[in-house]
Order: C-alpha cells, then structure tokens, then sequence
C-alpha cells in the first residue's frame, strides 16, 4: 500500500459487505428474444449468455499465458479467443490490442529465456465473478487464476508459480445480438501478473520527505552479484516461518486481518509481508499509528509502517530491524524487495521471498496475489523501475 494521507478506519464490517457485494451475480432485464433476427429491444442476458462471455473471457486470457509458455497445449499461431462461440466476439480494437499484447508477452518470453527463465506449461481458468446490465451494455467481473511451470534450465527451479488476478470486461450488443469486448481493464490494486502488460498505477503524491526519514538505497539488478549468505537457522527469526505464512495466504487471506486489495492506494501487499514478518517473529512496537518508529497489526488497527510502502521502509530502517542489500539476487528468504517504478522517489510495491533456487530469489506478494515470482521475472517486466532489497 502507498504512503497516504489517510485514517485507517477500515472496518470489517464495510470489507465483508463489499466482499459479498462482489459476489452477487448478474441481472436478467428483458424476455427473451429471436437471436438470429435483428432486432431492437434490448437482449436478456441469461445463464448461457453469461457463460459465452466467461469462455471468450477465459480464451483472452489463456492466449496472453499461452504466449509466455515454450510450447502450449491450446493455441499456436491462431488466438483461442478467435475462435469461441455463442456470439461473443473481440471488437476490432480489442483484437488489435491483444494481438499487440501477445508479440509482446512473446518477446518477455524470448527476453526470460535469454536470463535463464523459462515455461514448459500453462494452465489459466477464469471464473465469472459478477454481471451487470444496462441496456445494450454488460459490464462483466471475472477471477483468473493462471499457473505457470518453471522448465528445469538449472535444474533447481521451483515446480511452479501462480498468480490469481481481477479484471473487468464491457461488452456491448449490436442489434442482431452479438456482443463484442470493447474495453478490458484491471478490476483490482495491483498491475503485477506475469501476463499482464499494464504498468503499475501510481500516486502523484509524493513520499515524505523530511530528514528523519531514513532513507534506503537502491539495490542493483545484474545478475551473479558478491554472494551475501544468510543463516536462515538458530537466529532470532524463523525465516522459513515467513516464507511458509506468504505461501499459505498468497490467495487465501487471513480473515485476523483487514483486506485491502482493491481498497485503493496500493492495496493489501505491505501488509501482507508485514503479516508475514510478523509469522517469523517480529513483535509489534505499539504507539500512534502515523508514528513510523512504531510497528503493529490487528484486525481492528494497524500502524502506517504495518500498511504503507514508505513507511515500512522507514521503520525496517531506523528500528535495524533490516538492512540494505546491493543487489537484489543477493536476497534470501525472508528478505524484502520493494519497488518504485517511475523512481519518483516514492515506492510503490512490497514483495517477500520466498524461495532461492540457484541464486535466485523467488517473490510471494499480494495485489496482484502472486506465488513465487522469480526477481528475474519482474526485472524483465520492469526494467527501468528502481529496487529495493531488504536483509531481515
């Protein structure tokens, strides 16, 4: 979450109805009609309309995996989403983005590969969250979940890594009743999915700058740094504790705790790394919430340093809790990787590791929910963004 200027009064109570919001389905208008003759009463949208926009929903976005994947199962030259039924159809805009999108998501592949990363499989399933309705136009929420298999190129990969993300499409019915995609868009905090191309959303606003703020350097990005070791065992913190709480709750969040994902600012990724420091053995440092030389989250309050990018950073530094890294394939478990990506001088990104295979380091974060991201990875994704890593 971005530093703000804000009052954290969050309530369960407003998350929980916001949450169940999200879950209604979507609104059946008028009767039915003739689908194969034109017409100008307005369509209804029933349970198979709804189900024709999750498949072209679920083919746009495996054809973005596809895409990253050596040699995919579905697809090849051809996009999935060209070829689903039901009279549901890309727009011609919309085609022309994907297609752009694809040669891109294509060129990170060749670009991973080139760093030693690459995928044997893929695997993305997309769920309809929520419908609705307005005359000709139908605004529809949709859940990917995509897994990708790292290929063995060192042979000390993870099996997989995993992403679960949150988008919106807008479809529109012409009079003959076929609905065409004119607009995709993200529905949540967070432009972080391996398969995505948006940038991250940043806030003007920037970071606090007075002289008590400590503040870090940035951490360098090339490959096979000065090693760094780490004695993961016997100190005061259980590291492989943190890496097994950010694994356990990457998409199933700990209702001990507020949610923000989607809640603006940033959404829920500082307070996730710090739920899972927390796992490993950070106590909390009570005090004012604004005060940043304090630490501590519940499910009723949190201090800024528990929730804020910024504020982390400063608390991690002025309380020794961490200390800089040079590089970031320097980092181990239980490390932090934070990122400014337009270097405006205010991060905007908190991820944790949770693995290192080979030298490399493995990120599990919130907004976009994410499992073991390689920093290889999200270099090639950002190269020009600034980084920060943090010894825990």
């Amino acid at each position: 979450m971005k530093s703000r200027k804000l009052k954290h009064t969050r309530r369960r109570a407003t998350i929980l109805t916001a949450a169940a919001a999200s879950a209604v389905a979507g609104v059946a208008l008028l009767p039915n009609w003739n689908a194969g003759a034109s017409t100008t009463a307005e369509p209804q949208v029933d349970a198979k309309t709804k189900a024709a926009f999750q498949s072209l929903a679920d083919a746009v976005f495996t054809d973005r995996t596809n895409a990253l994947v050596d040699r995919p199962r579905h697809g090849g030259k051809k996009a999935i989403s060209e070829g689903v039924s039901g009279k549901v159809e890309l727009s011609s805009g919309i085609g022309r983005t994907e297609n752009a999108a694809r040669k891109q998501l294509d060129d990170r592949k060749n670009r991973l590969a080139r760093n030693g990363e690459r995928y044997s499989a893929g695997s993305t399933k997309v769920t309809l969250d929520r419908t609705e309705v307005k005359g000709r136009t139908a605004v529809v929420r949709v859940t990917e979940n995509t897994t990708l298999t790292y290929a063995k190129v060192t042979g000390g990969e993870p099996g997989t890594t995993g992403f679960q993300a949150h988008h919106e499409l807008t479809f529109k019915a012409d009079s003959n009743g076929s609905w065409k995609v004119t607009k995709i868009r993200e529905a949540a905090d967070g432009y972080l999915a391996v398969n995505q191309l948006a940038q991250p959303k940043t806030t003007t606003a920037a970071a606090k700058t007075t002289t008590t703020t400590p503040a870090a350097p940035r951490a360098a990005i090339t490959k096979r740094p000065p090693a760094a070791p780490k004695n993961l065992t016997g100190g005061e913190y259980d590291y492989q504790a943190m890496a097994a709480y950010a694994e356990k709750h990457w998409t199933n969040y700990n209702p001990a705790y507020p949610n923000f994902n989607g809640a603006g600012a940033g959404g829920d990724c500082t307070n996730f790394v710090s739920q899972s420091l927390k796992a490993g053995g950070w106590k909390h440092v009570p005090g004012y919430v604004y005060d940043y030389t304090r630490w501590f989250g519940t499910a009723d309050i949190q201090s800024h340093s528990f929730v804020g990018v910024n504020e982390w950073s400063w608390f991690a530094q002025n309380s020794k809790r961490t200390t800089s890294l040079a590089n970031v394939y320097q980092m181990d478990v239980g490390d932090v990787l934070q990122v400014d990506f337009n270097k405006d001088g205010s991060k905007d990104h908190t991820m944790i590791v949770t693995s290192r295979r080979n030298g490399v380091p493995y990120l599990t974060y919130h907004s976009t929910n994410t499992l073991r991201r390689s920093v290889t990875s999200i270099i090639s994704s950002y190269p020009t963004a600034a980084y920060y890593a943090y010894r825990t």
